[in-house]
């Protein structure tokens, strides 16, 4: 199978707490969890994948209990959803009653045309009020 616009996007990143990035991104955005591995064996990681069913990409979450790497987030790292429209007030609040807290972006850009949320991790989930198409 070549790559492509269809090839499957997994966007993977530590986690401190799984069960909790699992409440902010599921109670807090609505995204399903497609997958989970406890990690029970020596060497084996918790694995925790959330998307939406019928989305090409998902997040994976992992945390290894023997090693764990912390998260490092960045200011820039960012993960943008173009909700195309207004970003509805009750996903902020929900977000944040699941562990999120809006920040304000050093961009500017993201200010003016989104809202930023940081997940327990630290990464950034933006809401974007604009549309977006690839081509």
């Amino acid at each position: 199978m070549p790559l492509d616009a269809r090839s499957q996007l997994r966007l993977a990143r530590p986690s401190r707490d799984l069960a909790t990035a699992e409440r902010f991104w599921t109670r807090g955005l609505g995204l399903a969890v497609q997958y989970r591995a406890e990690g029970r064996e020596p060497g084996e990681h918790e694995l925790l994948m959330l998307g939406w069913p019928d989305a090409d990409w998902h997040l994976e979450l992992v945390r290894d209990p023997a090693h764990p790497v912390l998260p490092r987030p960045t200011e820039e790292d960012l993960l943008v959803l173009y909700v195309d429209g207004e970003v509805p007030d009750g996903t902020v609040r929900r977000l944040e009653e699941n562990g999120g807290r809006v920040v304000t972006s050093p961009n500017p850009y993201w200010n003016t045309w989104g809202v930023t949320v940081e997940d327990p991790d630290g990464y950034r989930l933006v809401l974007c009020r604009r549309g977006w198409r690839n081509g």
